[in-house]
């Protein structure tokens, strides 16, 4: 069961079945909220809302901040946004891009809200003008991805938004592998197939700042958050606020 604990200090590359176009809806579904299920408890939205939090205090008032969400799934981070937005008075647009065909119908079903929209694209090659949104944010995303792949979303994020960006991921250690083991023995299949696998294709914290640097993103901090998570964020220019 833990056989691959000892072969975890090189990310491990392998194709996860939420990823495929052809993914059974029913375990699709079950997976995406589970994924909901995990980001509410360990408190994965929060970190992302967290940062929003510190950078919302240099917006202005009445202005509309606009967000793009690089592989939204089913939208529960939008969701999550919108709704600390209405509490705290900010107007708040997202747009949400998922390539996946399934994802992209989930997201768009999940959250009827005016304030949140849904395109299907490649984030690799992302279909907006530069500068087009305020802020780029990722999450759980960049672990389905090689290192070059990483560093071309990181570069879309940075290109895309006026202000900066914030993307979470896994991170990669022995002790994630183990919990993330335990924690889906009773899961559906698809859960407990892709799990492991994405916490052995995620990143250590020299990894992420690598490739940062290769991505030339230095206004992105890394920061580490409960759980076995990191947040890459960070604005560009204070002077944009």
């Amino acid at each position: 069961m833990f056989a691959n604990l000892n072969s975890l200090s090189q990310r491990r590359r392998q194709e996860e079945w939420l990823d495929a176009p052809n993914a059974d809806p029913e375990w699709l579904r079950k997976s995406l909220s589970y994924i909901r299920w995990v980001n509410r408890l360990f408190g994965y939205t929060r970190a992302t809302i967290g940062h929003l939090d510190r950078f919302s205090r240099g917006w202005k008032a009445g202005q509309t901040i606009r967000i793009l969400d690089l592989a939204t799934g089913s939208a529960d981070i939008p969701r999550a946004i919108l709704k600390w937005a209405e509490r705290n008075g900010f107007d708040v647009r997202i747009v949400g891009v998922d390539l996946h065909p399934g994802m992209a119908r989930e997201a768009a079903e999940s959250l009827d809200d005016t304030r949140f929209s849904v395109v299907r694209a490649d984030a690799l090659r992302l279909p907006f003008a530069d500068d087009g949104f305020d802020y780029a944010i990722t999450n759980m995303f960049l672990h389905h991805l090689d290192n070059d792949q990483i560093v071309s979303v990181l570069r879309g994020m940075a290109r895309v938004s006026r202000r900066g960006i914030i993307a979470a991921d896994l991170v990669r250690n022995r002790r994630a592998y183990f919990w993330i083991k335990v924690f889906t023995l009773l899961a559906n299949p698809m859960v407990k197939h892709d799990a492991p696998i994405s916490v052995a294709q995620a990143l250590t914290r020299a990894e992420v700042l690598s490739l940062r640097d290769r991505a030339a993103i230095g206004f992105a901090s890394y920061y580490s958050h409960f759980a076995h998570r990191f947040v890459l964020a960070g604005e560009k220019d204070a002077g944009l606020r």
